[in-house]
């Protein structure tokens, strides 16, 4: 998979994108780096530590979310990535699911945008990637019906499905095979048994035939499985990491970017063993 200038060996490798969210309401870490200092350290520190990847995100999604304006957004996002570009020799991802939002964090630097709704939420997300010769990663979400709820008839098997349509909106409109990634999107749309039951069963998503990213850090799940707080999780997620490696994920989206590099790593190397 290509992202900017970096080439990715996703079918023999791992790699790890180090969370940057400079929000003050994110469910893990919202307020910790606002401060556009406080993202550079951050950035710094995930570098050191074994991230390949930046993705920064200027707007939580956690269950009951406040959306906020473009402008807001953009206010947020593009000076910290101009700065990340200027400092840093590292690909840079974008969290966001609006068009206008997207344009302007690519026309400041990023490389990537990493897209929660797999461009089904905003008609111009991939024409904007195209135009600025971007990368996408295509997050699986399902809108809820009128009562609230997320009906799936034969899961997981759905989100292939769901996944499949992102993919030919991202071909159609002409968004290269190889800059394209997708995510099973673990907590999103999806109860709890059913977020399990996607981690179980992550190998239904090889017969897409692309570049898997798994974001789990420190999500629900891991909390309600383990009955623990945000703040406890690390475990728990860097075990989420290594099972993903084992099922054929390649690109890890966490906050703990030492912990979950050196578990990947070290799964990979099992993974090796008698090659």
């Amino acid at each position: 998979m290509k992202i900017g200038k970096w080439e990715l060996d996703t079918e023999h490798e791992v790699y790890i994108m180090g969370i940057l969210n400079v929000t003050p309401d994110s469910f893990s870490d919202g307020g910790s780096h606002i401060s556009l200092d406080a993202s550079l350290k951050a950035c710094e520190q995930m570098l050191r530590e074994g991230a390949y990847i930046i993705d920064v995100g200027g707007e939580s999604t956690r269950p009951g979310y406040t959306q906020i304006s473009d402008e807001e957004e953009i206010a947020r996002v593009c000076p910290v990535i101009e700065a990340i570009r200027e400092r840093f020799d590292i690909a840079i991802s974008l969290d966001t699911y609006k068009s206008a939002v997207a344009d302007a964090g690519m026309r400041s630097g990023a490389d990537m945008i990493n897209d929660i709704w797999g461009l089904k939420w905003d008609a111009d997300m991939a024409s904007v990637i195209i135009k600025h010769g971007g990368s996408v990663c295509l997050m699986h979400n399902r809108r809820a019906g009128t009562d609230g709820q997320v009906l799936y008839e034969h899961f997981p098997e759905d989100v292939v499905t769901d996944l499949a349509e992102s993919i030919e909106i991202a071909r159609v409109s002409g968004i290269p095979s190889d800059r394209i990634c997708i995510d099973p999107g673990i907590g999103f749309a999806k109860d709890y048994q059913q977020n399990l039951i996607m981690m179980k069963r992550l190998e239904v998503l090889k017969e897409l035939e692309f570049p898997i990213l798994l974001g789990t850090s420190r999500k629900s799940m891991i909390g309600y499985a383990l009955d623990l707080p945000v703040g406890e999780r690390e475990e728990g997620t860097a075990a989420t990491t290594v099972w993903g490696v084992e099922r054929g994920c390649s690109i890890f989206r966490v906050h703990n970017v030492k912990a979950n590099y050196r578990a990947a790593k070290m799964a990979l190397a099992m993974m090796r063993a008698g090659a």
